[in-house]
């Protein structure tokens, strides 16, 4: 297993890290802070389908279709089962769903940043940015952490229907044979991680030199103008309130 090396996998659309974390805060705070009026939910509109189009066009289509599925279920439940209920049980229900669907694009947005961006890149793109060592280094271990963990959540997934064990016909027991080995790899994936960030020299006084290429292009330039604009329509739609129709 290779520690703080992360392949990025097929990537069709490449966009610069940096544009990635400015597109990443714009989707987040569009949809999480809303706004009024028409011309804010044709800016939400916009940056929601911006994490399913980015998956997609990266060959993740599975994953920007179980996403996309699970923001239009959740909606739906909140437009047309919430009114069929009250008190708690529409209290429960609003609630739930309001936050899955507002919180599951900047999930999506998230899984098309670590699939695609390698370690390298992203400690190129935070020392171009002047960012310090105790902001990009646990970052960038978490770049390895996310995926190394997800590998072992499949495995053991892997050994628990080898065995027979399903969460259908075994609750709790699946539950816990699930839980209890993922934490424990959790612990040494961390662990690990750490060895290695030392091994290679990270937050040692020398400067880190890179040889992959990063830098804006086209496309990226698109990208974080239309982040800017959302986030500008948003600022001005929650200063002025009727300014934005």
């Amino acid at each position: 297993m290779e520690f703080l090396q992360s392949g990025a996998g097929v990537r069709t659309v490449r966009l610069d890290p940096r544009t990635k974390i400015v597109l990443l805060f714009a989707v987040s705070t569009v949809l999480l802070l809303g706004g009024n009026g028409p011309a804010m939910f044709a800016v939400r509109t916009t940056m929601l389908l911006f994490p399913f189009a980015l998956l997609a066009v990266s060959v993740r289509v599975r994953v920007a279709v179980l996403m996309l599925a699970a923001y239009l279920g959740t909606y739906a439940l909140a437009v047309f089962a919430a009114p069929a209920l009250s008190g708690v049980a529409n209290a429960f229900v609003v609630a739930s769903a309001t936050v899955v669907s507002r919180f599951v694009p900047t999930l999506a947005l998230a899984y098309f940043v670590f699939a695609t961006t390698t370690v390298s890149e992203f400690m190129a793109a935070m020392a171009r940015m002047r960012m310090p060592d105790w902001i990009t280094i646990p970052l960038s271990v978490l770049f390895r952490f996310f995926p190394t963990l997800g590998e072992e959540a499949r495995a053991i997934g892997a050994a628990m229907r080898m065995r027979g064990i399903s969460p259908l016909r075994n609750g709790v027991t699946y539950v816990e044979c699930a839980l209890v080995p993922l934490m424990s790899c959790a612990v040494s994936i961390g662990e690990d991680l750490s060895a290695a960030a030392l091994a290679r020299g990270l937050g040692g006084p020398a400067k880190r030199t890179n040889v992959c290429a990063i830098g804006f292009g086209a496309l990226d330039i698109a990208v974080i103008a239309v982040s800017a604009a959302a986030t500008a329509l948003l600022a001005a739609s929650l200063t002025f309130p009727g300014a934005i129709a």
